[in-house]
């Protein structure tokens, strides 16, 4: 997604639930489109990793500091792009993040529940518990007709869908 005098790099957020690869895929993206990558994770508060490792979910008012601390880094990179994960599971939430850092865009990463559930259970040293991902299901509100993004399945290897989340930026960008 290269930028032209008229285009500045976008800022990416790499969205979905737990599992669907936004830690794996986030940088390789990042790294395609030669531009800098920030965990998401890293911008949670210690109470919410603790409450999450205690297999407690998140509510809105817990996610408040940690969409504002995302949007205010994707603030900071408008004009020079980036990409950062973020569950974003809710509009709520992805408006909450347009108004830090307008011009936004997201990546859906979305799946079958089963091989999402398969990949969690595969993970070491995680604090998002498989337990957590009913919620986060129940909790997901897609993408609308009216955000900019775009949704890639997560079914095959970290590279196809590398391949497949790049070239959909991409034409989202033309």
């Amino acid at each position: 997604m290269s930028s032209t005098p008229h285009t500045a790099p976008p800022v990416v957020v790499v969205m979905g639930v737990a599992g669907t690869g936004k830690t794996t895929i986030g940088p390789k993206v990042a790294e395609a489109l030669g531009l800098p990558y920030a965990e998401g994770d890293d911008f949670h508060p210690a109470a919410n990793v603790a409450k999450m490792s205690a297999g407690v979910p998140l509510d809105d008012a817990d996610r408040e500091p940690w969409l504002d601390a995302i949007g205010e880094w994707a603030h900071g990179r408008a004009g020079r792009g980036g990409v950062v994960s973020s569950s974003a599971l809710k509009r709520s939430y992805r408006d909450r993040l347009r108004a830090a850092a307008p011009g936004v865009v997201f990546l859906h990463l979305t799946g079958d529940r089963a091989l999402i559930e398969e990949r969690m259970a595969g993970r070491r040293g995680h604090f998002m518990p498989t337990a957590l991902l009913d919620s986060q299901f129940a909790t997901l509100q897609p993408l609308e007709d009216d955000e900019a993004g775009v949704a890639v399945d997560v079914s095959g290897t970290p590279e196809e869908i590398t391949a497949r989340a790049v070239e959909a930026l991409r034409r989202l960008a033309r």
